[in-house]
């Protein structure tokens, strides 16, 4: 019934735009049980005091003072998916204006692509922090924490993990990117004039592949100084839970290895394990806190050479002075 409606959604796509996003969000929730959100007062706290929790190890780890979104959202995953089809349609708006009108058929099939796309991360996401990028009237300073909470438990459940532990080490990963945001007021805006330029230059018939690379290495940056804090900050207590998630990884079938390479994912897995490499060799050679001074100012990020030669970035700091 479920597929069936989810069907129905995409076909009855409507609309001027490449996208029909209530069709996307009626069909992925279709799609997609939402999970249960069942759980009690114990178990909120719980969520509230392993964020804070990070925020403190962090701050003492990195020698950044950062704040965190002043609620923690609990989220099953028709929430995530609301939440995410505002973001999404935020990100692709200015694609859409410079398109014009869709036939009718090019709608359905990109609604029906996108759906397909949301559904899978609605399943598979744990938890986000979110910026709120390209968001209308939203401070820079302005973001979110979402954990999705079914998620959370079914992948426990599959680790056969504890699940106040599990939660733990998910909460301290999401925490380490608002410590990045935090240290670096201007990588919002950053972010977003580049991502805007990008769908500019795409709309008009061009890949912009100078500033697509750009955006890359910057995403790998984040994800890099993600990596670094959670080692330091926490993974030699958890070790065994990174080894198992990635003996998942590579556990995974054929069609769920060509969705994530469609999605992206497998990109945003090489941006993990380069930038990981790149800020273990910084920290190693100087320390964590010199590791901070990538985010003291844009000019501070690593080239994508110096990230895979760490020393060319090391040397470009020192003589700054």
């Amino acid at each position: 019934m479920g597929l069936y409606r989810s069907m129905r959604a995409v076909t009855g796509a409507s609309g001027s735009g490449a996208i029909d996003w209530s069709a996307v969000a009626e069909a992925t929730k279709a799609a997609t049980g939402p999970g249960s959100l069942d759980i009690d007062d114990a178990e909120r706290e719980g969520y509230a005091t392993d964020v804070r929790d990070a925020r403190d190890r962090v701050r003492d780890v990195s020698g950044i003072d950062f704040d965190l979104p002043e609620s923690v959202e609990i989220v099953n995953r028709h929430h995530w998916v609301d939440n995410n089809v505002e973001t999404f349609e935020r990100v692709m708006a200015p694609l859409e204006e410079h398109a014009g009108m869709f036939p009718s058929a090019a709608r359905k099939i990109n609604s029906g692509t996108m759906t397909i796309a949301l559904s899978f991360l609605a399943r598979n996401v744990l938890g986000q922090y979110d910026p709120l990028l390209l968001a209308e009237g939203v401070g820079a300073d302005e973001h979110a924490l979402y954990f999705v909470h079914p998620n959370i438990q079914r992948v426990a459940d599959t680790l056969d993990a504890d699940n106040d532990r599990f939660r733990r080490w998910i909460a301290f990963h999401e925490v380490t990117h608002a410590a990045e945001f935090g240290a670096a007021p201007w990588l919002p805006d950053h972010l977003e004039t580049r991502m805007e330029h990008a769908v500019d230059r795409l709309a008009e018939g061009d890949v912009d592949r100078e500033t697509l690379g750009e955006l890359d290495t910057t995403m790998t940056a984040v994800e890099g100084y993600a990596e670094l804090l959670m080692d330091r900050a926490f993974d030699d207590e958890y070790e065994d839970l990174r080894a198992e998630l990635e003996r998942r990884r590579q556990g995974r079938g054929p069609i769920q290895t060509l969705i994530r390479r469609v999605l992206g994912l497998s990109m945003k897995r090489r941006q993990y394990e380069r930038g990981k490499d790149f800020f273990d060799a910084v920290a190693d050679a100087q320390s964590i806190e010199f590791a901070g001074k990538v985010w003291e100012q844009p000019e501070n990020l690593p080239s994508d050479d110096e990230i895979e030669t760490p020393g060319l970035w090391l040397q470009r700091m020192a003589d700054q002075g």
